[in-house]
């Protein structure tokens, strides 16, 4: 798609409706999250979370595929302190127990080692980013809270999601493929 043509498809009404939608998956992954730290999730806790991850990717992606949100006058109106989600981080650190802490190489282009992360970690990280702007979006100033939620995925909670993603998606795929080569061996 062309800068001109992509310029001309986020008209106002455009942004309104990106905005809406995303914050749909904000709110989604919030709740989720926030359910699965209190221990809703049970035995399914990391395919919940493989699950509120990958919609929320989603939302990301819709924003990596949208045009630069530009605000008119270039800056980000104060809305006061974000909310403290360290039990929610707790919660979930307790809830993965040994699977909490994981091996990445967080960015392939620039990074040559694995480094050692938490899901928890990333998981609240993430929904830190994703709450600062619901808190613009609540306002009914959804233009900064898409400026907001775009920025920081790229610069910070897209590479979270992403690395979450990709161990979660590792464990639940571990897990089942373990089950089906049992089941063939005893067969």
């Amino acid at each position: 798609m062309s800068e001109a043509s992509r310029s001309e498809a986020n008209s106002p009404q455009d942004w309104n409706a990106l905005a809406e939608r995303v914050a749909c998956h904000v709110d989604n992954y919030l709740n989720g999250l926030e359910a699965v730290a209190r221990g809703d999730g049970g035995t399914h806790t990391v395919p919940l979370l493989l699950l509120e991850v990958s919609q929320v990717i989603l939302a990301g992606a819709q924003l990596g595929a949208s045009a630069d949100v530009i605000l008119p006058d270039n800056w980000e109106p104060e809305i006061g302190d974000d909310p403290d989600l360290d039990a929610v981080r707790t919660g979930l650190a307790e809830r993965l127990g040994a699977l909490d802490e994981y091996v990445e190489v967080f960015d392939p282009y620039k990074d040559t080692e694995p480094t050692s992360y938490r899901l928890s970690d990333d998981l609240v990280d993430v929904a830190s980013d994703l709450v600062h702007g619901l808190r613009h979006y609540n306002q009914d100033r959804p233009l900064e809270a898409l400026w907001w939620w775009q920025y920081s995925y790229f610069n910070h909670w897209g590479n979270h999601a992403g690395a979450s993603l990709r161990a979660l998606h590792a464990f639940v795929a571990n897990d089942r493929l373990a089950v089906a080569q049992e089941a063939a061996v005893a067969q």
